[in-house]
């Protein structure tokens, strides 16, 4: 089961990469949602079954968030190139850096024993869940070719923006404050 579990966390890598060349092409917009929402369904599945059969595995632990990261930052990179988009090309990398910046604050609290500071919660679950349908209606704005679904996700992906920020500044308080 671990396997298996392990195998959809590293299809959202492979599906990442796969979507980022489908939205090269208007006639990949309907291919990259649905691969994006079948992307997505495994980030809650491996997660589940991993907890369901008692299969967390460290590898399982480790991929997982990564596996996350490289799904939001291609199709992030996909959409602002195919949209000539400096804010999404901007966000995304103010994202790419805090997913950086709490890494290494997971490491430093690994090596002093403050694992803690930097465990996962509820409102990050939450930030990786808007990154998701953020990113979500933008890939459904242009399957439909509608300008109006594309300036709600603009709306959503400065909320996400926000509480991507915002955890990551709570990581930090965390991490120096012990």
């Amino acid at each position: 089961m671990t396997t298996f579990i392990n195998l959809l966390t590293f299809s959202r890598i492979l599906l990442a990469a796969i979507i980022f060349l489908l939205l090269m092409s208007s006639d990949g917009y309907l291919l990259a949602l649905i691969l994006f929402f079948v992307a997505s369904i495994t980030d809650y599945f491996d997660g589940y079954l991993a907890r369901k059969y008692n299969a967390v595995s460290d590898l399982g632990e480790v991929l997982d968030p990564i596996a996350d990261k490289i799904l939001i930052v291609f199709v992030l990179f996909g959409l602002a190139v195919n949209l000539s988009s400096y804010l999404i090309a901007f966000i995304g990398a103010l994202i790419i850096a805090r997913e950086i910046w709490v890494g290494a604050l997971r490491d430093l609290n690994a090596r002093n024993n403050k694992s803690g500071a930097t465990k996962v919660t509820f409102l990050a679950k939450m930030k990786t869940t808007i990154q998701l349908f953020t990113i979500s209606l933008y890939l459904l704005g242009l399957v439909v070719n509608s300008m109006l679904i594309i300036i709600f996700a603009d709306i959503f992906l400065f909320m996400s923006l926000f509480i991507t920020l915002y955890t990551g500044y709570i990581y930090t308080i965390n991490s120096f404050n012990n």
